[in-house]
């Protein structure tokens, strides 16, 4: 899994509450059960035309051009709502989204974002607008710095917003770790108490 430390990129302000994960990638768009080949179906309903078009809508916002490769996505409450498609998150970070902030997230997709090196920064929907509205004259170089060490979302001039995050997904993005790798962390442990049970307990082992 990719690290996330500290960000500086553009970002694009979506600021309408309840995003589903059926918006974020319809389910006519998942035509793959990898994390590959979902970045085109990545909000198809509203950034092209019509179903089934690559026609891309000029007024969604990642396709206007003072948007061009965001990596940061500035959203509404409860982001991520609805079925728990994974493939939402796939979609965002094959497309290059490193950071979410928001409101609220559904539970299930904040997960799913720390599981696949995608950053929930939770922030109230007055700073969120703070920040839309700071880069809203020129997003290509009045962009955001979020930075996880310190946990800290900045943007042009003085601003800066201080979030919180717990500290086993901190953990996970800062170093790269899945659940599995966030686990084996505590190989030692692990083996030390196997080796004991293991003499205390011989009959419940395959030989």
């Amino acid at each position: 899994m990719q690290k996330f430390d500290v960000l500086t990129g553009v970002a694009a302000p979506m600021l309408r509450a309840n995003v589903d994960t059926d918006a974020i990638i319809p389910s006519r768009e998942m035509k793959t059960v990898s994390k590959s080949g979902l970045a085109d179906g990545l909000f198809a309903g509203w950034r092209y035309v019509r179903i089934g078009s690559r026609e891309r809508n000029p007024d969604f916002i990642l396709n206007q051009p003072a948007y061009a490769g965001a990596q940061v996505l500035l959203a509404g409450e409860n982001f991520g709502c609805g079925s728990s498609r994974e493939h939402a998150v796939w979609a965002l970070a094959e497309y290059g989204i490193r950071a979410v902030i928001a409101p609220s997230f559904a539970p299930i997709f904040r997960g799913n974002c720390v599981r696949n090196g995608i950053l929930p920064v939770k922030l109230d929907a007055a700073s969120i607008t703070r920040l839309a509205d700071s880069m809203a004259a020129d997003p290509q170089h009045l962009r955001v710095t979020v930075d996880l060490h310190r946990q800290r979302v900045a943007g042009p001039g003085d601003l800066e917003f201080a979030f919180e995050l717990d500290t086993e997904s901190r953990e996970m993005l800062l170093e790269g770790l899945d659940a599995i790798d966030l686990t084996l962390k505590h190989r030692a442990a692990i083996e030390s108490f196997h080796a004991r049970d293991r003499a205390q307990r011989p009959w419940i082992y395959l030989q």
